[in-house]
């Protein structure tokens, strides 16, 4: 089971998740999101024996492995951390007729991995699809695009995690419709109500999915998240 580590995650999903998934995880900042998909991912790989890869596109490997170690998430042998923020500065040195495919890129990496690791390589996660957006010059034709980058990530049979940035105010930014696109989304929140900040947890969507849909408070502590009540 997918959330089967996440305490109280059994009074959302009534059913499991099941491979292939494209799952967005959004939320404004300070809601959780990297640190949900650590706890998730590092959880599900240690209990299952597969392998992941978690790919930055803007923090270097040393301050994610220093951001886990933080909020007291082992770290697990069979999970990769890959940083490409290198290639930001690459991509300004070629200059704008050289510049880097940065879907085409990231594809390639799954690739290698799944070679690599066969039927065993299970989990990936995006870190994040706002910062992969700023490379790209050009955004026509971008539900196209994502059409094509989220196939490809379900043909290699992958739970894939997919980070999406939220302003404070709300209005995500939807360049490739991926709301429609996406197999299912996670919204993590900051309830403001009362005179009281609770982070809070939402699944709007999930294919092929039994779950509920209101709002859950959260808490972590000790490198876990444990799902509290509904939010009224």
């Amino acid at each position: 089971m997918l959330f089967h580590a996440v305490p109280g995650m059994e009074k959302i999903f009534i059913t499991d998740v099941d491979r292939p998934k494209v799952i967005l995880i959004i939320g404004p900042p300070g809601s959780m999101k990297t640190t949900f998909c650590y706890t998730v991912m590092t959880n599900y790989l240690r209990r299952t024996g597969e392998y992941g890869l978690y790919t930055t596109l803007e923090e270097s490997v040393e301050s994610h492995i220093a951001n886990m170690n933080s909020l007291g998430i082992a770290l697990t042998k069979n999970m990769q951390i890959s940083d490409i923020s290198n290639l930001r500065e690459i991509d300004l040195l070629l200059g704008e007729e050289e510049e880097v495919d940065y879907f085409k890129l990231i594809e390639k990496m799954v690739a290698h991995f799944k070679k690599q690791w066969g039927e065993k390589f299970t989990f990936f996660t995006l870190d994040s699809l706002g910062a992969l957006y700023s490379l790209m010059p050009q955004k026509e034709n971008m539900r196209q695009l994502m059409f094509y980058f989220f196939r490809t990530l379900r043909s290699f049979n992958l739970y894939s995690f997919i980070v999406m940035e939220e302003p404070l105010g709300g209005g995500w930014s939807l360049l490739g419709n991926e709301g429609f696109l996406v197999d299912g989304i996670i919204r993590l929140g900051i309830d403001r109500t009362k005179g009281k900040m609770v982070r809070y947890m939402q699944v709007e969507k999930m294919r092929a999915c039994e779950h509920r849909m209101e709002k859950f408070a959260f808490t972590f502590r000790k490198g876990t998240f444990h799902i509290l009540g509904t939010i009224f």
